[in-house]
């Protein structure tokens, strides 16, 4: 089957065709209409782009493709690209990368077009956890979820960072440092369904915590769910927090929320971690800013990639063996210990604010 072939049983121009396939028929304002027609007609004529499909395969081409949900990956979540290029280079390959803006067709359009250019293995990476719909074709040859996971089951492995055991050492942060009772959770909770919608990180990371504090008799004082992680949210939380009660520590489930916290905290004359102690997720740059700099337990984004290549590897090895079902590979997570969170000398009685 040719593009003239798509064209035709379309009713479109080659021209027009061609800008579908590639991804860039909406930049160009082709109608959703044409674009279905030319997309059924290319699979059920099973069109494949590149004259390189064609022909036979014959050994590697070491290189391998990178799928990003993002066109343009900020830092950190950069670094997991920057991981990724860094191990495949290790290994004498050579990373491709494509952006889909988060557009299901253009990232169906990407996966074709690697496939097309023989590409040895392909990643699909999420700028944040989330659940995926694992494109067609991504399972046609070596293939790595990363940072995501999939919505439907898949024989695709996925790498994770591993946020429930980020949230047993969060917990065991404030444990050994004497915080047994007044501990609030900003973010989510007090309940395990008290999360932002569709959040594996806040789920995962509660479940950490739960561990850790219902071995060591603690309980958690409160939380506060919001849907967005945003300092602001963090910072009324915070405040709202403070009318009722003077907190023993803060579990913020981010570094945005544990800044909104840091403000709220100044405002009502209250020192951390003289006064109340925080603790937090991601270690985000702005945690090193944070005065005193904030304790947190890190987001491994450049070995999160590398982890990707690693499995990648693994997978192509064994080739003609797939799995029974996909692995879900862990990137342990580090605290990165600031001083934001005191030790207490002895016990201290929380009582609820009147007035």
């Amino acid at each position: 089957m040719t593009l003239a072939d798509v064209a035709k049983a379309s009713g479109v121009s080659p021209t027009t065709a061609s800008l579908v396939l590639t991804g860039r028929g909406r930049d160009l304002r082709i109608s959703h209409a044409a674009e279905h027609r030319v997309r059924s007609a290319a699979e059920e004529l099973g069109y494949r782009r590149g004259t390189a499909s064609g022909a036979p395969r014959r050994g590697r081409t070491r290189t391998i493709g990178l799928i990003s949900d993002s066109t343009a990956p900020s830092m950190p979540a950069g670094d997991m690209v920057t991981g990724a290029v860094e191990a495949a280079g290790a290994r004498g390959f050579v990373l491709f990368t494509g952006a889909s803006g988060g557009d299901p067709a253009t990232e169906r359009s990407l996966v074709e077009a690697m496939r097309d250019h023989r590409v040895d293995g392909i990643v699909l990476a999420s700028m944040r956890t989330r659940r995926v719909v694992v494109p067609s074709g991504l399972g046609e040859g070596p293939a790595v979820l990363l940072n995501a996971l999939p919505t439907h089951p898949s024989a695709v492995p996925s790498v994770l960072p591993d946020e429930v055991q980020a949230g047993r050492s969060a917990a065991r942060v404030l444990v050994e440092a004497g915080h047994r009772e007044g501990v609030h959770l900003i973010g989510a909770g007090p309940g395990p369904g008290q999360v932002p919608p569709n959040s594996i990180a806040a789920v995962e990371r509660l479940v950490g915590v739960r561990e850790v504090f219902d071995a060591a008799g603690v309980a958690v004082a409160g939380g506060r769910c919001c849907a967005d992680w945003s300092p602001e949210n963090g910072y009324d939380l915070t405040r709202d927090l403070l009318r009722r009660t003077t907190p023993s520590a803060l579990l913020c489930l981010n570094d945005h929320l544990a800044f909104g916290a840091y403000q709220a905290l100044a405002d009502a004359s209250l020192s951390v971690p003289e006064d109340v102690s925080v603790m937090s997720f991601d270690d985000h740059p702005i945690a090193s800013w944070l005065r005193p700099r904030l304790t947190t337990v890190a987001l491994p984004h450049r070995q999160l990639g590398a982890k990707a290549v690693e499995v990648l590897f693994a997978v192509a090895e064994r080739r003609g063996r797939p799995p029974s079902t996909a692995a879900v590979h862990r990137v342990p997570m580090p605290v990165h210990h600031g001083r934001s969170v005191g030790r207490l000398v002895a016990p201290l009685v929380h009582h609820r604010a009147t007035g």
